[in-house]
């Protein structure tokens, strides 16, 4: 037995996201059905985390457990050869047999795109969130600032499944940072770890920020524990991008 790992690129506008669902079309169950079609047999892909439905990945982690002996290169053109266009292997090496892309990951780093322009290209639209209104992007830049640090990220979490088992929602943002390039409001984050629609509600705040109907102690007060204000708004997926997963 073999473990090889691979970073994988892929659009996910197409996609019910990552998680196999039946009847559904999923980047994981297309992993599955490929790389099972060359092993022979049926086999699991784990990933560095579940993205949405209609989430984007630069650099996704991903690795399956396989008893044929192709070598990584020779693996990564094969798959790719069958694999819609929409998805990519970039790469692929061979790994330790515990390897885990979720629980060994240290850092992941996400980036959401919105077009400010009054129109948006065709080209663009699969991948941004097109906003042309009014917005104090100043407010909305230091408002960012304020989601670094250790925190309890409740108020910013989609209810999961997940929830009933009582897992904390404490999550350590190394870095948060709202920029203009050109006719995009980029947001990119980076952190130990992200909940369920997380990075959807952030922006989606700081939009609000941005609207002027929030504050940067209306920011902060969703940060304290215990609270109890619900999660929102959501921005839509298709500006969302898991740009980079981090081992030590």
């Amino acid at each position: 037995m073999r473990r090889l790992r691979f970073d994988i690129s892929y659009d996910g506008t197409d996609f019910n996201g990552w998680q196999v669902q039946p009847g559904l079309p999923t980047i994981q169950g297309t992993l599955e059905d490929v790389i099972g079609g060359i092993e022979g047999k049926p086999v699991h892909v784990a990933a560095s985390g579940r993205t949405d439905a209609g989430v984007h990945a630069i650099a996704q982690v991903a690795a399956v457990t396989l008893e044929n002996p192709i070598p990584p290169d020779n693996f990564r053109r094969a798959v790719n050869r069958l694999l819609p266009p929409t998805i990519r292997i970039r790469s692929v090496t061979e790994v330790a047999l515990d390897f885990h892309p979720r629980f060994q990951a240290r850092r992941k780093t996400y980036e959401y795109r919105i077009f400010r322009e009054e129109i948006c290209p065709p080209f663009d639209r699969r991948y941004v969130y097109h906003h042309p209104f009014p917005l104090d992007e100043a407010a909305m830049v230091e408002a960012a600032l304020l989601l670094e640090g250790e925190h309890d990220f409740t108020a910013f979490a989609a209810w999961d499944t997940k929830d009933a088992l009582g897992a904390s929602k404490v999550r350590t943002i190394f870095r948060s940072v709202l920029t203009r390039n050109g006719d995009f409001l980029i947001y990119r984050v980076m952190g130990s770890g992200f909940l369920k629609h997380m990075v959807r509600n952030i922006v989606g705040v700081l939009l609000e920020v941005g609207k002027g109907n929030l504050v940067d102690r209306d920011v902060c007060a969703r940060l304290q524990p215990g609270n109890i204000i619900k999660p929102g708004p959501t921005v839509p997926a298709s500006g969302l991008f898991l740009v980079s997963v981090e081992y030590q």
